[in-house]
């Protein structure tokens, strides 16, 4: 059996790095309601095209977020979750002044990476997408 794979090159390396990243609003408070959630999603999307950089999978609970990233390892996972939680943090904080009265910052410094195996990638995407069917 031989499984297919997609990779990606930056001229330097031809790689295939995905990683499973979660993390939570401050105070691990339920904030990330519509339309927060939903205007979210689309800053995310936003700036991971900024980053050259691919949301694979992605779902917003009220109290943490799940992504299945895509990146180039030169630049690395640690700049990407860094870049969408500033980006992110500052663009929602702006447009919904409750987030800005409510929390002092919108996201933990904190946050969960592990990266995903090809065999594995199936089963990781399922999971991030049963995450909204379980809460509700």
């Amino acid at each position: 059996m031989v499984l297919s794979r997609s990779v990606e090159s930056n001229h330097n390396i031809i790689f295939d790095c995905k990683y499973h990243v979660v993390f939570c609003p401050k105070y691990r408070k339920k904030v990330l309601k519509e339309p927060v959630d939903i205007r979210l999603k689309e800053l995310f999307l936003e700036k991971a095209m900024e980053l050259r950089t691919e949301i694979v999978g992605m779902e917003i609970m009220p109290d943490h977020v799940h992504l299945l990233i895509k990146c180039d390892p030169q630049f690395g996972i640690h700049r990407v979750v860094k870049h969408l939680k500033g980006y992110t943090s500052r663009v929602l904080r702006m447009e919904f002044k409750h987030l800005k009265s409510r929390l002092p910052s919108l996201w933990t410094n904190s946050y969960f990476v592990a990266t995903v195996g090809t065999v594995q990638l199936d089963v990781i995407k399922k999971y991030i997408e049963s995450q909204k069917e379980r809460s509700d």
